[in-house]
């Protein structure tokens, strides 16, 4: 491990390795052979912060969506209590910091789909209060307020109850995260935040084709509001030919139209069906090099001061070749460093550039 690495405040955006354990019935320190992201490898990763996701499967939205939330957060937070030598629960910018000197791994929470609130803010703050500290305004699915990439527009991007949302955690002090969104809900959000927005866990559009990733124009209007784009390790978002296959497959079925696409599964009976599916598409792989290059297109169209890292470890059915699991981001520094990025640009896109854009976000909230 470089020293970069070592001395960086490490934030990766996003990380699903909650539902991992509820699927599985497992701990974080217990051994799965599925696992991305596990104890040991969270230790070698260097990683600070990971933000734990909440995820809720569009199955959920009409059936207990906000439950499964709070089933989630349980989850995430059992952990930090089974394991408080090697980990720590907080909920803001010092936690991270405290974690960091303490030589403990901070786990955050992120609510991810919106359909979670069903369609209250009483909900979304009840979620702030258990300690959720950004939430995906969708998933996969459109919901009654936010149209997702990944579905039929129903809304042309935010209705007035969706701005209300984003209006709800500006005052909170949440993250809106504009990950999974539409183009024209993302357009919507940056028109009515106060403070800056984040993208946990998305790539380049100009790269991929892919339509969860962010175009060059999204890219600079991120960059103005002050927001960051924490790129994506999922090869589907990564590779324009591993895209294209998928892109271009057959469609999964989805179990009743409630959401989920050719890209995800819609509800946690069936994971294992589209591990099964995605691996039937014979894709190519993506590389250590393909994250680099997002990077780096990142931080030429937005700046370097936009730019983070949002592993997805234990949501994707692929990630690069040389990026298996967790232990092996120090990598991602490395070949940073071979490409010629300065060691302080590094420590901004590891994790600088999320903290100074969370603790914005902090300061908005308190000073309101």
């Amino acid at each position: 491990m470089s020293d970069v690495h070592a001395r960086a405040i490490i934030v990766d955006g996003h990380c699903d390795t909650p539902y991992r354990l509820f699927r599985h019935n497992v701990h974080l320190d217990d051994h799965d052979t599925e696992a991305q992201a596990d104890l040991r490898s969270l230790r070698e990763s260097g990683i600070t912060a990971s933000f734990f996701a909440a995820y809720v499967p569009p199955y959920y939205a009409g059936r207990g969506a906000a439950d499964f939330a709070r089933k989630l957060i349980e989850v995430i937070d059992a952990e930090a209590a089974r394991l408080p030598g090697d980990l720590t629960r907080c909920a803001d910018a010092e936690g991270i910091r405290a974690a960091k000197r303490e030589g403990r791994i901070a786990l955050m929470i992120g609510v991810e789909g919106g359909h979670a609130i069903e369609d209250s803010l009483d909900i979304l703050r009840e979620l702030y209060g258990r300690g959720a500290r950004y939430m995906t305004l969708t998933h996969v699915n459109t919901n009654n307020w936010c149209d997702s990439s990944g579905d039929a527009s129903r809304h042309g991007g935010l209705t007035a109850f969706g701005r209300d949302v984003v209006r709800t955690m500006n005052d909170l002090g949440m993250i809106v995260d504009i990950s999974h969104v539409s183009d024209d809900a993302f357009r919507h959000v940056i028109e009515t935040t106060r403070v800056p927005v984040v993208a946990t866990h998305s790539s380049c559009r100009a790269l991929c084709r892919h339509p969860r990733n962010m175009t060059d124009d999204m890219l600079r209007a991120l960059a103005k509001n002050g927001g960051v784009c924490m790129i994506n390790f999922f090869a589907a978002f990564l590779n324009d030919e591993v895209a294209k296959v998928v892109m271009s497959s057959n469609k999964r079925k989805g179990a009743d139209g409630r959401g989920g696409t050719e890209e995800m599964p819609d509800d946690r009976i069936d994971w294992d069906s589209f591990l099964s599916w995605f691996q039937s598409l014979g894709c190519p792989q993506a590389t250590l090099d393909d994250v680099v290059d997002h990077i780096i297109h990142a931080a030429t169209v937005a700046g370097v001061d936009h730019v983070g890292i949002g592993s997805d470890f234990d949501g994707v059915p692929a990630l690069p070749l040389e990026l298996p699991s967790a232990e092996t981001l120090p990598r991602v520094t490395e070949r940073l460093q071979q490409r010629g990025v300065s060691d302080g640009d590094i420590e901004k896109i590891l994790g600088a550039n999320f903290m100074r854009a969370f603790e914005a976000i902090e300061s908005a909230a308190h000073a309101k």
